[in-house]
């Protein structure tokens, strides 16, 4: 696959943005836990487990919301993520000025510690009921 153009990597970053913020805006207005057309986690329901991502919607609405205990009790690992993907976004955008920040944020390492820590999640929250 080719390499993006200037242009065309402005307008998709413009675009991830745009989409973002709608996004957001929906977050924000509103709530996941009662309007119908968000949907369901298939896992919980075939299964009654939570998965990793179970809470997210709530979280985001109450993150955005400022509530931040409530954040926590929707999906704590989601609360603890958004200073990562901070750090993400951050080696992102300085990429070309500090490669080597960036090559360490997305090395095998961080993945795979990422996915330990997600599985990690997955599984104490259904034994602890958190």
């Amino acid at each position: 696959m080719a390499a993006l153009g200037g242009r065309s990597k402005g307008l998709l970053t413009v675009a991830v943005v745009a989409a973002a913020v709608v996004a957001a805006a929906v977050y924000l207005i509103f709530d996941p836990a009662g309007s119908v057309f968000f949907p369901k986690c298939p896992f919980l329901m075939l299964t009654g487990l939570e998965c990793p991502g179970c809470g997210t919607q709530r979280a985001l609405h109450s993150l955005l919301h400022l509530h931040v205990a409530d954040a926590v009790r929707y999906n704590a690992l989601l609360v603890l993520a958004v200073p990562f993907m901070g750090v993400l976004l951050a080696a992102l955008i300085l990429k070309s000025r500090f490669p080597g920040f960036y090559a360490k944020v997305n090395s095998a390492t961080a993945a795979w510690t990422v996915f330990a820590v997600v599985v990690a999640w997955w599984i104490i929250r259904n034994i602890a009921g958190i």
